[in-house]
């Protein structure tokens, strides 16, 4: 099933009506677009005047659909999701506490490795210098114990921007459109998590009393440059870009139903990351060895 990522920026109201969610004028109340609910994936809103009504609300979380919200520098600040996503929640969450710690050493290794092979295929395909990070891939130790996605990752935002960018959160332009792209991945992922019946708290890798997505962050890695790639091609066609426009924020929310190959399937990526997150059960468990992760097509 193809899933639809809507981004809302305007004053509006938005209201359940015959399992579709209607999008209307707030002063006027006249209809300016319906979805059906089974449809959306991923729903942003980022302006203060979007009204929205309780029954939608929980319509939407009982279909699993992420809600991400804007604040006054429209930038993501919060997402909803449901607390319960899956019927064996409790049975589920006691396989993921008991993982051992070889286990997810093996299957960070197994995560950074991914991340680094998808970072060398975007190098690769823009035409960029790639030939190290093969080898850094060769390299990765259980639990990343050298480092080597760091290393990987000097290399890597080196040749994809130029020598002298820094990557980071609060750093100079182009970091605001990688951010918001993760920001929109981060929320797809929470979402597979939660459905999956898991705990975003309990990551593989990632440990922070102040982070309750830590499991996100790290399934997350080998996606991340699937959003590279997308803001590349948009730097591509507007190099001089630094605001987060409301053509750009439409056009990242894409990510979601970007094409990639996952177990030699071509699936959506909000579909490819349920795959993953539901492989990565099926490891705790015994099932399996390795997590399903994407490639490029």
């Amino acid at each position: 099933m193809l899933f639809r990522s809507i981004y809302i920026g305007n004053p509006s109201y938005l209201k359940l009506k015959d399992n579709q969610m209607k999008i209307l004028c707030p002063e006027t109340k006249t209809e300016k677009g319906s979805v059906a609910v089974e449809d959306l994936g991923l729903l942003m809103l980022d302006n203060f005047q979007i009204t929205i009504s309780h029954q939608l609300i929980q319509r939407l979380m009982g279909n699993n659909v992420v809600i991400i919200s804007c604040d006054a520098m429209h930038l993501p600040h919060g997402m909803m999701l449901p607390i319960y996503g899956h019927t064996e929640h409790s049975d589920r969450i006691k396989d993921q506490m008991e993982a051992s710690e070889p286990l997810k050493k093996q299957l960070w290794k197994q995560t950074i490795e991914c991340k680094i092979e998808n970072q060398t295929e975007v190098l690769k395909r823009l035409g960029n210098y790639f030939e190290p990070m093969l080898e850094y891939q060769k390299n990765v130790k259980s639990g990343d114990i050298t480092n080597m996605e760091g290393i990987a990752a000097q290399h890597y935002w080196k040749y994809l921007i130029n020598p002298d960018f820094l990557r980071g959160r609060f750093g100079d332009s182009p970091n605001q459109f990688f951010n918001f792209g993760y920001s929109v991945l981060r929320s797809v992922v929470a979402r597979a998590i939660v459905e999956t019946g898991l705990l975003p708290v309990l990551g593989i890798f990632h440990k922070n009393k102040f982070n309750p997505y830590c499991l996100a962050d790290d399934v997350m890695e080998p996606y991340r440059p699937f959003v590279d790639f997308l803001v590349m091609d948009w730097l591509k066609v507007y190099p001089n870009s630094e605001d987060l426009t409301k053509e750009f924020k439409a056009y990242m929310l894409n990510i979601a139903t970007k094409d990639v190959k996952i177990d030699g399937l071509k699936r959506p990526l909000i579909v490819a990351v349920k795959m993953t997150t539901s492989s990565l059960y099926k490891c705790y468990t015994g099932e399996k060895r390795l997590i399903s992760y994407p490639e490029f097509i």
